[in-house]
């Protein structure tokens, strides 16, 4: 007869954050952790679950990448819009200035 194998809270959380964090199969997962298969997937249907159908903070690699692209070309937008800002400002601030005007 099998015992069964009693997990931490910590090694029970862990595991599940390979799956939903970390982007890795539940097989590949169960595998590096030398666990049952179906036990981590309890756990991950578990956090499903009790969170809906995607827990908070749980986006795939894919996801993330694709986020990460979105956040970058925010962020080349932003830059760009600053710096003519700073050029317009620059411009009006000299033709302001007494004696400076052609």
């Amino acid at each position: 007869m099998e015992r069964k194998q009693d997990y931490s809270p910590e090694f029970r959380s862990e595991a599940v954050k390979l799956v939903l964090e970390q982007g890795l199969s539940q097989g590949e997962a169960a595998r590096r952790l030398s666990m049952p298969k179906g036990t981590l997937a309890n756990w991950v249907a578990a956090i499903r679950g009790k969170v809906g159908e995607t827990p908070a903070g749980s986006q795939t690699v894919a996801e993330l990448e694709q986020e990460n692209a979105r956040l970058r070309k925010e962020l080349a937008e932003a830059r760009l819009e600053r710096d003519i800002l700073k050029k317009a400002t620059a411009y009006f601030a000299r033709e302001s200035l007494p004696g400076t005007r052609s």
